[in-house]
């Protein structure tokens, strides 16, 4: 087995050997981190073929971190700041080719999660944000803000939907009736808040149980950036950017997530489940396989990785090769 690379901007994201393995980085070729964070990625890509990557990400320290990456690879490492669910748009005037490969490493970054002030974590106390834009985010509500505005049965169907919360209205209600005395603006009362609601669950033999409040804090993040929407737009666009033999590879970290690329790929590749008169195919007539999967099911962290970052164990990943044939949406 090859060594594992390692990337020069210190940090080592999840499932690095298996992305770049799926990319196959080559010289002269033109590539997009579309979730920046640390430059994990790109700078494995750029140490491993003297090719371009454009770096994307909606954090501003995300983007100044990249800035200052970008010197020890002059010409070769190009930062945007915006959405990567844009990234067909905030790329439109600067790409002469299209794309040879696309990663996307999906959900929180482990900067974020470890600065209090960005509200991500209940690990330690800090503002009630979650934006991944940063605090000063315009047009865009805080987890805050959120939860203490919305009606409790939309509370509830966002905590119940994208954090599978089986005790999503009781937490919901107990939201309710806590910001009646006060509104709710730090981590920390939110998270014991829940966890007087949602039981400890058993963790399997040896294993470190989940904290109740994992699934409400995931919801509201999910729901704050509009990130199983931001994934869509972004694989929609990985279809229209990415050239014949164009690699895309996704690392999710929960299952909504793996849910939407594992249907988007069988899709566009032509696997999805036979239809019934129950259940009918979802691929439209006419409409070629725009992707080939490069393996079938997903890749995992093996024990190793999972011992070196705990936060590796639930990563997938999910990887497939453009064809030739054009984008669906151009298809009449």
């Amino acid at each position: 087995m090859s060594p594992r690379p390692e990337p020069s901007g210190g940090h080592r994201p999840v499932l690095l050997t298996e992305v770049l393995e799926a990319l196959a980085p080559r010289d002269g070729a033109i590539y997009v981190d579309g979730t920046f964070g640390a430059g994990g990625y790109s700078c494995a890509l750029l140490e491993a073929a003297d090719c371009t990557v454009w770096g994307i990400d909606r954090d501003k320290s995300a983007v100044a971190r990249g800035q200052a990456l970008a010197e020890r690879y002059p010409g070769r490492l190009h930062m945007v700041e915006g959405c990567f669910g844009d990234m067909a748009s905030l790329l439109a005037d600067r790409l002469a080719a299209p794309l040879d490969g696309i990663a996307l490493d999906l959900g929180v970054s482990s900067m974020q999660l470890d600065v209090p002030e960005r509200g991500f974590s209940f690990r330690a106390d800090g503002p009630l944000d979650m934006r991944m834009e940063g605090p000063t985010a315009e047009g865009r509500p805080s987890a805050a803000e959120v939860v203490n505005s919305l009606p409790e049965g939309e509370l509830a169907d966002i905590i119940f939907n994208y954090g599978e919360e089986r005790r999503a209205r009781q937490v919901a209600r107990a939201i309710v009736a806590a910001r009646t005395d006060k509104p709710l603006t730090r981590t920390g009362e939110l998270a014991e808040l829940v966890r007087a609601v949602v039981k400890q669950p058993r963790g399997a033999k040896g294993a470190k149980a989940i904290d109740p409040a994992t699934r409400t804090f995931q919801a509201l993040r999910i729901h704050v950036n509009d990130e199983l929407g931001e994934l869509q737009r972004g694989l929609q666009a990985a279809e229209d950017l990415l050239g014949p033999g164009g690699r895309l590879a996704v690392v999710t970290f929960h299952s909504l997530e793996d849910r939407i690329a594992k249907q988007f790929l069988r899709e566009r590749s032509g696997q999805e489940a036979a239809g019934s008169r129950h259940a009918p195919p979802t691929r439209e007539a006419g409409k070629a396989a725009t992707f080939a999967l490069l393996f079938r099911g997903t890749r995992r962290p093996d024990e190793a990785e999972c011992r070196a970052n705990p936060r590796a164990r639930s990563a997938q990943l999910r990887a497939a090769e453009r064809t030739a044939a054009p984008p669906w949406r151009q298809v009449a």
